[in-house]
């Protein structure tokens, strides 16, 4: 492989992606495998990171590639690899891949918690290259082999899934719970999908965007376009003034937490998926204080891959049923472009790589 090459797509700057031929990944080292990556999903992050050069204080020093929501085929298996579930891994295998690498060791992940791991590396947050690219090295233990009747898309979105099943965990939502989504984005209509699958009932979901709201009906919430009412007053009405169980804010952390705040009832819970571009929490604290709200941070996911794998194959959550757009890598810039815009009804947008 020595002088050989690969298509990948590098972040030079604030919305300066860039179509390069990089070097290839060499062989693969003790627990690591080579990658021939088939899919990738375009998430909120990777906006805010082709926006900023940054999200939140890690900033884009040199070329990164972007990209963490995956899945490939095994291409090489270096010695002593095992796969996420502590089995051998076959040449050929497909796989769905977590992004996060955490050691491991430290105390968090003895504890249970790899996604607040001391140590944690995640595809395409600097300096950890992404997913953007026909090859990448992972380890072997963040590969999840995936039935032969799975595509490629539907692999490369159990990552989004497994924020969206970490979110419910944290919510604690219970059957019959009543529950608000801000943000109909891909996020937020997975935590719809999993607040129904939980039993939740009602969920309402606010957003701008018809289009999104119009799918956030079809997976069974209730749509709230904030653009013609006010949102607040339509959960304080709809709930005869008690206010929503569960607050799960999926969207851009502006105004929409204060909101999330508002909607929820004494005692609530608040669940913030959704990262800000200024990097900023903000509230009126008078509001959680006395409402005693439970406000939990979720910081990525957990021990979710197996389980997400189980809802697909069962049928329980349609994953590739938000796409609205699929790109090859080549036109990867242009999607992004489409994604911030929030051009054509755009809902999620894949970068195919083909084999």
């Amino acid at each position: 492989m020595n002088g050989a090459t690969m298509m990948a797509v590098q972040l030079h700057g604030p919305r300066d992606l860039r179509v390069e031929q990089v070097p290839r990944p060499p062989a693969p080292g003790a627990g690591e495998v080579l990658l021939r990556v088939t899919a990738v999903g375009v998430c909120g992050s990777d906006i805010h990171t082709y926006q900023d050069a940054r999200i939140g204080d890690t900033v884009v020093e040199t070329p990164l590639i972007l990209g963490h929501e995956f899945a490939g085929i095994i291409e090489a298996i270096g010695p002593d690899s095992l796969d996420g579930n502590a089995a051998p891994l076959q040449v050929g295998e497909r796989v769905a891949v977590d992004p996060a690498q955490p050691c491991g060791r430290c105390e968090l992940c003895e504890q249970g918690h790899p996604n607040l791991c001391h140590r944690l590396h995640f595809c395409g947050t600097y300096p950890d290259a992404g997913s953007l690219s026909e090859y990448m090295i992972m380890p072997a233990h963040s590969c999840f082999p995936i039935p032969d009747d799975m595509d490629d898309a539907t692999a490369a979105l159990l990552e989004p899934l497994g924020i969206a099943i970490h979110a419910v965990d944290l919510a604690k939502l219970r059957v019959a719970d009543s529950a608000v989504i801000l943000g109909a984005g891909p996020i937020g209509l997975y935590c719809l999908q999993m607040a129904k699958v939980s039993g939740a009932d009602p969920v309402y979901v606010v957003d701008q965007f018809p289009w999104r709201l119009a799918m956030a009906e079809r997976y069974g919430g209730i749509p709230i376009n904030f653009k013609e009412t006010n949102p607040i007053d339509a959960v304080k009405a709809a709930t005869d003034g008690r206010g929503v169980d569960v607050a799960i804010e999926a969207a851009w952390a502006d105004h929409s937490i204060q909101w999330a705040a508002e909607m929820a009832r004494l005692g609530g819970r608040l669940v913030l998926v959704g990262i800000p571009g200024p990097d900023r929490l903000e509230m009126k604290h008078s509001t959680a204080r006395r409402k005693g709200l439970t406000i939990r941070l979720s910081r990525r996911m957990k021990h979710t891959y197996p389980r997400a794998i189980r809802l697909a194959i069962s049928g329980a959550v349609d994953l590739t049923g938000i796409v609205s757009h699929r790109f090859p890598l080549a036109e990867t810039p242009q999607a992004y472009a489409l994604n911030e815009r929030y051009g054509d009804e755009v809902v999620k947008i894949v970068i195919d790589i083909p084999t």
